[in-house]
């Protein structure tokens, strides 16, 4: 556990020293993806589907704010829906409209939300969105979710109503207008996401913030159930069609991403939990303290000995240990033991041996020892 945590350490050391490119960085990344992916499955307006225009934009989202994507993603849908046909354009930009102002009224923050969110669902992981954002984000966030959530559907009914929509004539304005909309209001599939994401991001918000020991990980298993249990009564209820492994899937793929937020974010240490109780003029307080899991990381400090630069020793060295004679008041024999050396003594001395000298030294004028 430890070697993670060292790991973890470093990972945030790495972070806070290269912030200032990894962040435009990833915004690049984010951008570059989100328009590509408009590219690839609208690629109505062939003007726009060029990856140097794709590429061009992006950098400018790597240096603008997070909702610059989110208005460059709608700007690139909408003239894709455009070159499909007007009025299908129009249904589109009326919900934007209305997205647009819930959205920035409510959570103007999560704009990154907006983006993952129809992304992660075209990739078929969508469940991965409310554990993370109610781990994360606040109950507010849920606009957000369910803004990526009607973007997604929005595309979806466009794209397959693409085929019917282009056998029609110019002049049959009204049916287009009806296609499109209804194809909206009547997806079932979408109201029943709505509900299960809004719904499994409040559970998941309300449970981690809980006093209660791995309040985190309680609340993401509650979140994971609740949405499978939303999303298999939603498909009873209006045969939704939704698939039974894929849910499972991405139900277990949330719960990892979950446990890496948690790393990172709430990693605490419940075994040294405190509890502790005081009181001012007007309040009892009762207070639970648990610390978080943190370890130092070791630094290795290299020394480098010349032994050029050693002063020059005395004239009676040996071996580097410097020798020191006391007279006594008579004759013996005694030994002395100093880092694994024994040392013979005679004519009334002793002799002290030690280890850390550079040179020998006399008390007495006499140089007789073994």
């Amino acid at each position: 556990m430890t070697g993670i945590l060292e790991l973890r350490e470093k990972l945030k050391q790495i972070y806070s020293k290269t912030e200032f490119i990894l962040i435009p960085f990833i915004k690049f990344l984010l951008a570059f993806v989100a328009l590509l992916t408009l590219n690839n499955n609208l690629g109505y307006m062939t003007k726009l589907d060029n990856i140097a225009i794709v590429l061009i934009v992006a950098l400018m989202c790597s240096f603008l704010p997070n909702s610059c994507i989110v208005l460059f993603a709608a700007l690139f849908s909408l003239l894709h829906i455009y070159a499909l046909s007007l009025e299908a354009a129009i249904v589109g930009l009326c919900m934007y409209l209305v997205m647009f102002l819930l959205f920035f009224r409510f959570s103007p923050k999560d704009s990154l939300v907006v983006v993952l969110t129809p992304l992660l669902c075209v990739m078929k992981i969508p469940f991965v969105i409310p554990i993370a954002v109610g781990l994360l984000c606040g109950p507010a966030s849920i606009v957000a979710v369910g803004c990526g959530i009607c973007v997604y559907y929005l595309l979806n009914t466009v794209i397959g109503s693409a085929p019917t929509i282009n056998a029609m004539g110019e002049e049959e304005t009204t049916a287009k207008l009806r296609l499109i909309i209804d194809g909206i209001l009547g997806n079932k599939s979408m109201m029943v996401m709505i509900a299960a994401f809004a719904i499994t991001v409040l559970v998941v918000y309300l449970i981690r913030r809980i006093a209660i020991d791995h309040a985190w990980t309680i609340a993401m298993i509650a979140g994971i159930m609740i949405n499978i249990v939303i999303m298999l009564i939603g498909d009873l209820l209006y045969d939704t069609e939704i698939s039974v492994i894929n849910v499972l899937i991405g139900s277990i793929l949330a719960l990892a991403v979950g446990k890496i937020i948690e790393f990172f974010r709430f990693c605490v240490d419940y075994s040294r939990t405190e509890k502790v109780q005081f009181e001012d003029d007007e309040y009892y307080y009762y207070v639970k303290a648990v610390p978080k899991m943190t370890v130092s990381i070791s630094t290795k400090t290299v020394k480098k000995i010349n032994s050029q630069t050693r002063p020059p020793q005395q004239p009676h060295a040996s071996s580097g240990r410097s020798v020191v004679t006391e007279r006594t008041g008579g004759r013996g024999y005694n030994s002395a033991r100093t880092s694994g050396n024994r040392g013979n003594y005679r004519g009334g001395r002793s002799v002290t041996i030690n280890g850390r000298g550079q040179g020998d030294k006399f008390d007495s004028d006499e140089n007789d020892f073994e």
